[in-house]
């Protein structure tokens, strides 16, 4: 199968190319830059020079592919409105180009869900709807093609997808660590983040394009909720410092941006997914990739 992949060259997209590469479909990449390009092609990879602020362009790459797997998104968290914008007009238009072909179209997506007191489940709606919505509520924008001649999935992502070299959530917490001399959590630390290892992220999106129905959602979960306190230890543990315990009304002045993220507690189901998929994580968990020494460029940065 030719598919188009955006965010080809980024954490979980490079791990994706890798996986289709090796399993006998074709890919083409979106690549924002010379050097993305070129890391593509050193894969086997073909580049498709673009942006998602050219929804032609994308449109025009989509168009001519088996499929999409939609996993790039502009993260700037000065412009989070206008990104979701962005972000919808992307969709829209290489929704529009598959309209009615039968073709495979893969979002990445969140497990924000509105659902709390228990984890999220496959069966949870997206609540947001709308480009001025969360993410340009692209989730439900994609599922809706289902009935449009589109096989549209939503791909749910935990929010940390781990492994060695992460430069996300939990390598700014470790940063952070490093920083301020202890690994810190928020008030008991007993929120909790559900958690899945790069590989199994990828091996699960690459099963979605082969046999996800149109309509699906589906989770990149391997561990439900791991405690944030959890998480904080094994950061300390790892960096021999010490494990605090931050105020709620201090969790912006100690982790910036991201303490409004580290003090929800996101947790979800993966039983539908493996059920469907006939799909089973194997990696590491986050704490033993913590404990390795998966986020030492981190601690070092």
């Amino acid at each position: 199968m030719r598919v188009f992949v955006t965010g080809a060259s980024g954490w979980i997209g490079s791990a994706v190319t890798d996986e289709l590469l090796a399993h006998g479909h074709e890919v083409v990449g979106l690549a924002r830059s010379a050097e993305s390009a070129a890391a593509l092609a050193a894969k086997g990879a073909t580049a498709h020079r673009g942006t998602l602020d050219d929804p032609d362009g994308l449109a025009t790459a989509a168009a001519a592919a088996d499929g999409v797997i939609h996993l790039a998104f502009n993260h700037d968290f000065s412009d989070y409105a206008g990104a979701g914008r962005t972000e919808h007009t992307a969709v829209q238009r290489m929704l529009d180009a598959l309209e009615d072909s039968g073709r495979p179209f893969l979002l990445a997506s969140g497990l924000a869900s509105g659902v709390t007191g228990r984890p999220v489940t496959e069966d949870d709606p997206s609540p947001f709807h709308g480009a001025d919505s969360m993410r340009g509520g692209s989730e439900n924008l994609a599922l809706d093609h289902a009935d449009r001649g589109v096989r549209s999935v939503a791909l749910r992502f935990s929010p940390t997808v781990h492994g060695v070299d992460d430069h996300g959530f939990t390598a700014e917490l470790t940063r952070l660590a490093k920083r301020h001399g202890a690994s810190g959590h928020i008030g008991d630390g007993s929120t909790r983040w559900a958690a899945v290892h790069r590989s199994d992220a990828a091996r699960m999106v690459r099963l979605a394009l082969e046999k996800a129905p149109a309509g699906s959602r589906l989770h990149a979960v391997a561990e439900e909720g791991i405690p944030s306190r959890d998480i904080a230890a094994a950061i300390a543990a790892h960096l021999g410092l010490p494990t605090v315990s931050i105020a709620p009304e201090d969790a912006e002045a100690h982790f910036g941006w991201l303490g409004h993220f580290f003090g929800m507690d996101i947790t979800a189901s993966n039983t539908r997914t493996r059920q469907l998929l006939d799909w089973t994580p194997t990696g590491p968990t986050l704490l033993e990739d913590i404990a390795a020494g998966a986020y030492a460029r981190a601690a070092s940065a």
